[in-house]
């Protein structure tokens, strides 16, 4: 078997054994290899992975940057090879890590597109509940709104995971780290009728039965087509932002952080690992606060 093969192979059971990183994680960071792998096929035949240099990686980043592709893919890219080497180092494969000193692009942080409440409420307006789908869809998108999951939270989401009664979900994040989530009233609301009225009158495929947001074949909903709805209700609401489900997530959010709410405890519900990740509500917040000024100070 090819070396590279080998390495790449182990590195994945051990992202996903000892990091417990999730499927699309292991998959982008075996993409970046595969693609430092074929540069060194192509450039450097016959380049084990134990053999590579610092001018080897700094020639690959320089195709890359030849390759006009975005500062956060190519920043995405990078630090896969580090973590790659990393575990070359943590298995004794290599004494030095020739990763080490590569440099990073300094990335512009933009700011998430987000929607104004007016705006949650007309695309939620746009649910026509009469539809077969109806009640699934506003259930879906009260609970994106009301608890900020990410939209594989949300199809991965299980009845047994809801507690009703307290009007919390129980959500399997990133790396399968565990926190509660508090539900609105009004998602609380259409996700028992949903549950209760279309749901549990609908056959289940093998394998589906716990999850909570089926398809019309009975198995749980993809992420994609999650996106798709969503498209769709923007588009029938009049919205024209380029808008996804994360789009409910990154609302949720400046939604509280506008409100005055405690940014550990926004933190949390999110499930972010570091506080740096949440604060970038806070640029928004001031952004909003910036706009009320222009619009209303007679000294602007």
């Amino acid at each position: 078997m090819d070396q590279w093969v080998k390495e790449i192979r182990a590195f994945e059971y051990y992202l996903k054994i000892e990091r417990s990183l999730s499927p699309n994680s292991i998959l982008a960071y075996k993409q970046d290899i595969e693609k430092l792998y074929k540069f060194l096929q192509t450039d450097f035949e016959g380049v084990a992975p134990t053999q590579v240099t610092l001018e080897h990686l700094r020639q690959f980043i320089t195709t890359l940057g030849s390759l006009q592709i975005s500062e956060f893919s190519h920043a995405r890219i990078l630090s896969g090879i580090k973590a790659f080497f990393k575990f070359l180092i943590y298995e004794d494969k290599i004494s030095e890590n020739p990763a080490q000193l590569l440099e990073s692009p300094k990335l512009t942080r933009k700011l998430p597109e987000t929607l104004s409440y007016e705006e949650i409420v007309r695309l939620l307006e746009a649910i026509q509940l009469g539809e077969p789908e109806g009640h699934r869809n506003r259930a879906m998108l009260e609970i994106l709104y009301s608890s900020g999951l990410r939209v594989s939270e949300l199809v991965d989401l299980k009845t047994s995971q809801i507690y009703e009664e307290i009007g919390f979900l129980r959500v399997l994040g990133k790396g399968n780290k565990e926190r509660l989530v508090p539900m609105g009233s009004d998602a609380k609301k259409y996700l028992k009728l949903y549950q209760h009225e279309v749901r549990n009158h609908q056959p289940v495929a093998k394998g589906h039965e716990d999850f909570v947001f089926l398809n019309r074949r009975g198995k749980k909903l993809t992420r994609v087509m999650v996106f798709l709805i969503i498209k769709k209700l923007a588009k029938e609401a009049g919205i024209r932002k380029n808008i996804s489900p994360h789009t409910f997530r990154h609302s949720f959010a400046t939604h509280l952080v506008e409100g005055g709410a405690d940014l550990r405890a926004v933190q949390d519900m999110l499930g972010h690992e570091s506080i740096t990740t949440t604060e970038i509500y806070t640029h928004l917040d001031r952004d909003y606060l910036r706009q009320v000024l222009n619009d209303y100070h007679p000294r602007k």
